[in-house]
């Protein structure tokens, strides 16, 4: 049995569907599934900010993190504490996959972790159209979702085309360049800047907007092929739309 910390929400939820939420014991304040496990266990701070003191004090055996949501320097403090910490960087669909399996044999969870990549496989077993898609990230300044991110992955695999693509992370764009990319439809993940109504008609004339769970875009585990289904969803026909005008701006 593991004693497991997790700084990463969507990897606390994994850890809890391989059958290992009985191990956790601290997790962060933004760790918010599943709902009745999260409840029990102690919160050590957010991803950014996390009671490096606190963890130590937990004689956790396991700590897994991410090298997108996690700072280094706290990775380092709790490796140097002598605490084993893994640190995931998932860039593709394929990659959160692999990490599943390597977190299931870490575990002694591999059927279940099988079981879930086996359903992500089947989810990208098909090939649908391609449609343009420019997916935002933040707001004054407005952020793209560009290239080399599991968000541009997910959406291929969902068969978007990310308008931005051929950029890299996430670069800071007008909203006459993301006219200029002619896209089909916009998303506004509600995380990690809360995008909500009052956003779409900045967005709206330009193409079809919608504001979506940005756990879609952004967790991966075992939401992935659900979130895959829904992204294929929204992005072909089988979603309403907001639009402020017939043509883009």
């Amino acid at each position: 049995m593991e004693r497991i910390v997790s700084l990463v929400p969507s990897l606390t939820e994994l850890v809890a569907w391989l059958g290992a939420g009985d191990q956790l014991v601290g997790r962060t304040r933004f760790c918010t599934h599943p709902e009745d496990l999260v409840a029990t266990v102690p919160a050590i701070g957010g991803t950014k900010d996390p009671d490096v003191a606190a963890i130590i004090a937990l004689q956790p055996t396991l700590v897994v993190a991410n090298k997108e949501e996690n700072r280094r320097e706290d990775v380092e403090a709790l490796e140097a504490a002598g605490l084993r910490v893994i640190v995931t960087d998932p860039n593709t669909v394929a990659e959160a996959a692999a990490m599943v399996g390597m977190l299931g044999a870490i575990l002694n969870r591999t059927g279940p972790a099988d079981e879930l990549a086996s359903a992500i496989e089947a989810e990208l077993s098909s090939d649908p159209p391609v449609v343009r898609v420019f997916v935002a990230t933040w707001w004054r300044p407005l952020m793209a979702m560009a290239g080399n991110t599991f968000g541009d992955d997910l959406l291929r695999c969902a068969g978007g085309l990310n308008v931005f693509g051929h950029l890299s992370r996430y670069p800071e764009v007008s909203l006459e360049a993301v006219a200029a990319q002619r896209p089909d439809h916009i998303l506004l993940p509600d995380e990690p800047f809360h995008f909500q109504e009052r956003h779409i008609p900045a967005f709206s004339a330009i193409a079809p907007t919608q504001i979506i769970d940005g756990k879609i875009i952004w967790w991966y585990g075992p939401r992935l092929p659900e979130s895959i289904r829904t992204l294929r969803s929204l992005l072909h026909g089988q979603a309403e739309w907001r639009r402020s005008s017939p043509g883009r701006r």
